[in-house]
């Protein structure tokens, strides 16, 4: 036994100088094969550069880059194309010189026996060492764009506000969302699509993501009153208005701000908004009175009347009274269908509301100066309520009468100014239907009769 073991050590004893003599006869005849070439079995994404040298390696990166030149990165936002990027701009391009590099000292390491045996591994196809490429672009110029979003967009959340006093809301506001651009999972995207483009160099999308930012205080929250969310909304368009018309529509509709409608109760227009009068701050402006257009304080008010009575609508609420114009008015009918106006006249003509909803009401008027509208919103708390309006009938149209003239003591002698324009006699009729759990809570039909009127024009009488 121990004999054999003897003759075995002593025949590897002389074959190992053999098998070393052999391998560095090996190396030896590879590497002439191998001067300024890359060792066998290197690979580039997935491609085979043995024995290439890195002038081939640079001219296949070049061909790639070629490919990019065309390339195109469109950037979206809310499904919405914002920017958009070319190759020029990003500089895009494959870095090849670091690669190159790479591949090359395989064989040709510091380390005398990293060298040997990436020489062994490659040359006797025991090993194949891989590299992959990158697509290299202008991150500063990615970072700024990203800066740029988050300077537009990025919000924070807004507590709700909900402040009372007496009888009325001093301080509200809903609370709003905030926004967060993700920054960070659009660089990792972007990124991941640049590289992509190695796959297929095609123009791409990259989606700007966001997240929602909860506010700590909801309306819900805030107040006692029940109010929870936004009931409904109505506008009015009060285009073509005087300055003195415009000053009252503001004056009336601040009347109304902040004001709650307890559950169950009727709000009277009238009782709200109080005197309308210039000891009230009110300046004249044209009014309708007994079937003429006269100067008087207040004009303007109707406009607020009228539209929260489409407010009321668009809410679901009983309307206990309301009355129409005596003629068709131009300003109601800039942005509506006619029969959606309510004209009050303290203290016979009103508009009178109910609340039935489950929790109070709250008013909150808004006059957007840029657009010539009037906004009135209802803040409450929902109930599943429906609402139903039917399509408008009219019928029995009448043509205007002829133009009037009236003298004004306000214009100088000789000025004429139209300040009614005529309008076409009508009825009008539509239906209004609140259901809830399948039942109809409240039910009307609204009508209206419309004289027609003839088109108005102040003739001045003033000599100063």
């Amino acid at each position: 036994m121990i004999a054999n073991i003897k003759r075995i050590i002593i025949f590897f004893l002389f074959l190992f100088p053999t098998l070393i003599s052999l391998l560095v006869w090996f190396l030896n005849a590879k590497k002439n094969q191998l001067v300024n070439r890359i060792y066998p079995n290197v690979y580039i994404d997935g491609k085979d550069f043995g024995y290439k040298t890195k002038n081939d390696i640079a001219n296949y990166f070049d061909e790639k880059n070629e490919t990019l030149k065309s390339v195109k990165i469109f950037i979206s936002f809310k499904d919405q194309k914002i920017a958009t990027f070319s190759a020029e701009t990003l500089n895009l391009h494959y870095e090849k010189d670091s690669i190159i590099n790479q591949a090359y000292l395989i064989g040709r390491s510091s380390n005398i026996f990293s060298k040997i045996y990436q020489k062994i591994v490659t040359l006797t196809n025991w090993r194949r060492f891989e590299f992959k490429s990158l697509i290299e672009y202008d991150k500063n110029l990615v970072n700024e764009f990203i800066n740029d979003i988050e300077q537009r967009y990025n919000k924070p959340a807004k507590n709700a506000l909900f402040s009372f006093q007496g009888d009325r809301v001093t301080a509200f506001r809903k609370e709003e969302h905030g926004l967060e651009i993700l920054s960070e999972k659009f660089k990792e995207d972007f990124n991941k699509t640049i590289q992509n483009l190695k796959k297929k160099a095609e123009n791409k999308t990259v989606d700007i993501k966001l997240k929602i930012i909860e506010p700590e205080i909801t309306l819900k929250k805030a107040n006692t009153f029940g109010i929870e969310e936004q009931l409904a909304e109505g506008k009015s368009d009060f285009s073509h208005s005087i300055s003195e018309r415009i000053h009252n529509i503001i004056l009336a509709s601040s009347k109304f701000n902040g004001i709650l409608i307890p559950k169950d109760k009727i709000l009277s227009f009238n009782e709200t908004v109080g005197d309308i009068s210039s000891f009230a701050g009110y300046k004249p402006s044209y009014i309708i009175m007994k079937g003429k257009t006269i100067l008087g304080d207040g004009g303007g008010v109707c406009q607020v009347s009228t539209t929260l009575f489409r407010t009321a609508l668009n809410a679901g609420l009983p309307i206990i009274e309301r009355t129409p114009h005596t003629y068709r008015v131009t300003y109601y009918e800039n942005d509506s269908k006619p029969g959606f106006d309510a004209t009050v006249f303290a203290p016979y003509v009103d508009l009178k509301i109910k609340n039935n909803t489950p929790a109070y009401v709250l008013i909150q008027p808004e006059i957007d100066k840029g657009k010539n509208l009037l906004i009135i919103r209802l803040f409450g708390k929902k109930d599943n309520r429906k609402v139903e309006i039917s399509p408008v009938s009219i019928w029995d149209i009448i043509s205007p009468p002829p133009p009037i003239y009236q003298n004004d003591p306000t214009l100088r002698r000789g000025q004429i100014k139209q300040i009614e324009f005529p309008a076409w006699g009508a009825k009008v009729t539509f239906n209004y239907k609140v259901i809830k759990e399948n039942k109809v809570i409240f039910e009307k039909s609204f009508y209206s009769f419309y004289r027609p009127w003839q088109a108005v024009f102040l003739v001045g009488m003033a000599d100063y």
